[in-house]
């Protein structure tokens, strides 16, 4: 073969290499394409699940969020029901206080049936106030004395060592609607 002959085999060779190059780099660029496709489309699927993780734990937290609500709702609900009459029984404390002044007075007197009569509306009306939930605060004395309970009006000197720190006279009974003190015992401490 002639020099002219290999060179012409050598830029046959060469032209088929490099349209053998080109069709491999076509396809190797088709086949990124296709690979960043797919990358996209995973990454689009992925994106896809993290907003449904997101909408998920938003929804979560916001029920979460409403049964928290239902609850504290109710137990306000229930707090008012307990204490629904407080003002109308507070207001109907002092007519309580007049009722025993009624009757101590009346114990005095020579008038026993008037002292019945009273005495059997004064019950019938502390029932009726029991059962709506009020409750008298017992207080006697001799009994410790408790600022949480107890409202000091003044200190005397006891009368005995005993009775130091210790109540010493009642002077405006206490009541409680529920467990909720609504008039503090008003009491004399000894010191």
């Amino acid at each position: 073969m002639s020099e002219k002959d290999k060179s012409e085999e050598l830029e046959d060779i060469l032209s088929e290499t490099e349209a053998h190059t080109e069709v491999n780099t076509d396809e190797q660029d088709e086949l990124n394409e296709v690979e960043t496709e797919m990358e996209d489309e995973l990454t689009v699927e992925e994106k896809l699940q993290e907003d449904l993780g997101k909408e998920k734990d938003k929804f979560l937290r916001l029920f979460a969020e409403f049964e928290n609500y239902k609850k504290r709702t109710s137990k306000e609900r229930m707090e008012l029901f307990k204490t629904a009459g407080q003002e109308v029984i507070t207001s109907l404390l002092p007519v309580i206080d007049d009722f025993d002044r009624a009757l101590k007075e009346l114990a005095k007197s020579d008038e026993k049936e008037m002292f019945k009569g009273i005495e059997l509306i004064s019950n019938k009306f502390r029932e009726t106030l029991k059962n709506k939930g009020l409750q008298e605060i017992e207080v006697k004395q001799g009994d410790a004395f408790d600022a949480e309970v107890h409202d000091a009006i003044t200190q005397i000197p006891a009368p005995n060592k005993k009775l130091k720190g210790k109540i010493i006279d009642v002077i405006e009974k206490g009541f409680k609607l529920g467990d909720k003190i609504i008039r503090h015992p008003k009491v004399v401490v000894g010191n």
